[in-house]
C-alpha cells in the first residue's frame, strides 16, 4: 500500500487559518489550541507541556530508537516598551528582525482587557511635514512608534485605553495565494512548515500504514527567541529533524520551488548521516532539493543540542524570499517538503543501534562517514618523515 498524494487543499486551508491567528512568541495559546484540534481530527495522541509545546506520538512498529520532527508555532512580533507623552508607543522587537520591515504595518495590540488596532510608523511619518528629512532617519526600533486607532494624544489617554508596558503587538500577515502558486504573507516562518507537517501526518494516517519506528511531531512555541526544543524531548529520541524556512537570496542556494536540506547554520554542521539519509530519500522519491548553509540562523534542532540531548540533528526547509519580512514561497516547495517529511517518517532509522547508545562505545557499532583508506588518500604525495631527516643526524634539515 502506497501513501496517497498530499492533500494540498488541506495544506492551504490550515495555513490560511493559522495565519489568521496572531502568535508572536509568548502569545501562542490560541494557535496551540488550533493545532491540537487538528491532531485530534487525525486521531494522533499528544500531550502539552506547562507552557504549551505540543508533543505528539505517531506509533511505529518499534518503540526505539524514536525520532522527532519539529516545527514552531511562534512568530516574530513586538511588545510595548514605552508609553510616550504623545500617547504613541515605543516598541521592542520579539525575535530578531529589522524595524525596516515593521514600518507601515497594520497591527493588533493586545491589552489585558481587549484588542486595539494601529499602525507602526517612522518618527518622521509625513512627507508634507518633513520633506527629505524622512530619508535621513536611521533604521532602528528607536525610530518607529505605534499610532493607535483611538483618541490618544497623551500618556493618560493610552493608559485609559488599557495600554501597559509589555503588551503584545502582532503584525497583520496580509496573506495572498496567487494563481501562479506563489504564497505571500508575513509569518510563513514557520506556519508554512507547520502546515506541511500536518499535511504529511494526514497523508500517513489516511494511508493506514504504520511507520517503522515511533515518531514524535513537535510543535514548539519559543523558537524565535532560541529556546524552542530545549525541553521538548522526554523520550529516547536519537534523530531530530527541524522544519523551518530557507532564505532565498544572493549567496544562498535555496529556491522557492524546492526543499532545502541545511548542511550547517550558525550553530555548526548538522549530522552527517541523518542529513545524507534525507538527501537519499529525496533522490529516491524524485523530490527536488537544494543543499544550503545558513550563516545567520538557528533552529529548534540547535536548541535541542544546546540543551544537552545526545541526538542526531538535521534541518528541512521550504524556500522563501524576504524571510522575516513580507515573505513569499511557492506551493511547489511546500509540496516537496510534505513529501520528504512523509518519506522520512516512514523510513527505517538511520542507525538501529542508536536504540542502545551505550553500545556505540564499541567501535564495532560506531558509524563511518567514509572508509578510512579513502579519507586518508590524497593525490598530493607528501614526503616521508625519513626523507626530511638527515641520515644519522640529530637535527632536521632546512
Amino acid at each position: 500500500m502506497r501513501l496517497p498524494a498530499p492533500d494540498l487543499d488541506y495544506l492551504r486551508r490550515v495555513l490560511l487559518e493559522m495565519l489568521a491567528i496572531p502568535s508572536p512568541t509568548g502569545f501562542t495559546d490560541t494557535l496551540v489550541r488550533y493545532v491540537a484540534e487538528r491532531l485530534d481530527e487525525l486521531g494522533i495522541p499528544y500531550e502539552l507541556t506547562r507552557r504549551g509545546t505540543i508533543r505528539a506520538t505517531l506509533k511505529g512498529r518499534l518503540s526505539s530508537p524514536d525520532r522527532a520532527v519539529s516545527a514552531h508555532l511562534d512568530t516574530i512580533g513586538a511588545s510595548v516598551r514605552e508609553i510616550k507623552d504623545s500617547g504613541r508607543l515605543a516598541l521592542a522587537m520579539i525575535g530578531c528582525w529589522s524595524s525596516r520591515f515593521a514600518e507601515g504595518s497594520r497591527v493588533s495590540l493586545f491589552t489585558d482587557h481587549g484588542v486595539l488596532r494601529g499602525s507602526v510608523l517612522p518618527l518622521l511619518a509625513s512627507g508634507h511635514a518633513f520633506n527629505t528629512a524622512i530619508d535621513e532617519l536611521p533604521i532602528s526600533w528607536d525610530n518607529v512608534e505605534l499610532r493607535l486607532d483611538a483618541d490618544c494624544s497623551n500618556r493618560a489617554d493610552a493608559e485609559a485605553l488599557g495600554v501597559s508596558i509589555g503588551d503584545f503587538v502582532a503584525f497583520d500577515p496580509l496573506p495572498e495565494f496567487s494563481e501562479s502558486g506563489h504564497i505571500s504573507s508575513r509569518h510563513l516562518d514557520d506556519k508554512a512548515g507547520v502546515a506541511a507537517l500536518l499535511c504529511a501526518l494526514k497523508q500517513i494516517v489516511e494511508s493506514g500504514l504504520t511507520p517503522e519506528i515511533d515518531c514524535h511531531p513537535l510543535f514548539t512555541i519559543t523558537e524565535e527567541i532560541g529556546s524552542g526544543a530545549a525541553a521538548a524531548l522526554p523520550w529516547d529520541v536519537s534523530e531530530f529533524v527541524g522544519i523551518d524556512i530557507a532564505p532565498v537570496a544572493p549567496g544562498q542556494q535555496s529556491s522557492e520551488h524546492c526543499v532545502s536540506v541545511a548542511m550547517q547554520d550558525s550553530g555548526g554542521p548538522y549530522d552527517y548521516h541523518l542529513t545524507r539519509h534525507l538527501l537519499r530519500l529525496a533522490a529516491e522519491q524524485a523530490i527536488p532539493v537544494h543543499r544550503d548553509l545558513f550563516r545567520y540562523y538557528h533552529s529548534d534542532a540547535q536548541s535541542a543540542i544546546a540543551a544537552g540531548h545526545d541526538i542526531r540533528t538535521a534541518l528541512l526547509a521550504f524556500g522563501c524570499d524576504a524571510t522575516h519580512g513580507y515573505e513569499r514561497t511557492h506551493i511547489d516547495s511546500l509540496l516537496g517538503l510534505t513529501q520528504l517529511l512523509s518519506a522520512y517518517l516512514m523510513s527505517p532509522p538511520v542507525f538501529a543501534s542508536d536504540a542502545q547508545p551505550a553500545q556505540n562505545h564499541s567501535l564495532q557499532r560506531f558509524s563511518r562517514q567514509i572508509e578510512c583508506d579513502t579519507q586518508m588518500a590524497c593525490e598530493t604525495q607528501l614526503p616521508t618523515l625519513g626523507s626530511l631527516l638527515e641520515v644519522g643526524g640529530d637535527e632536521p634539515t632546512a
